[in-house]
C-alpha cells in the first residue's frame, strides 16, 4: 500500500524508521504521474518489507527541494535513510519493481 505523505515531519519519519523506502513525487495536474500512479501501487502490494509513500510536489515543495526534483513524476529509493535510485518519468512495471528489488 501506498501511503500518502500528510506533513514532512511525517516523511522525515518515515525515512528515519523504515530500512527501505520507495517515493513517488507527483502532482494532481501530471498526466505522467497520473499514469506511474496505479503502477506504484500495484507493485506496492507485491512487497510487504518496503514502505511506499506518495508526495505532492505542489503541497511539500521543501521535500522535493531536497533533492532536486525539476521533474515529475520522479521515483526516489532509500535504504538505510541513503538515496540509492532515482527514475524521471513515466517507467512500466518492471522497470519499477527493478528499482524496488534494489533497496531491498
Amino acid at each position: 500500500m501506498v501511503k500518502k505523505i500528510e506533513s514532512s515531519e511525517e516523511y522525515d519519519s518515515a525515512l528515519k524508521n523504515s530500512k527501505s523506502v520507495f517515493v513517488d513525487f507527483f502532482a494532481d495536474w501530471c498526466g505522467p504521474c497520473k499514469m506511474v500512479g496505479p503502477v506504484v501501487d500495484k507493485v506496492s502490494e507485491q512487497y510487504d518489507d518496503v514502505t511506499f509513500l506518495k508526495v505532492n510536489v505542489d503541497d511539500f515543495p521543501d521535500i522535493a527541494q531536497r533533492y532536486g526534483i525539476m521533474s515529475i513524476p520522479t521515483l526516489l529509493g532509500f535504504r538505510d535513510g541513503q538515496l540509492t535510485s532515482k527514475i524521471i518519468g513515466f517507467q512500466p512495471e518492471a522497470g519499477i519493481k527493478d528499482a524496488v528489488e534494489k533497496i531491498r
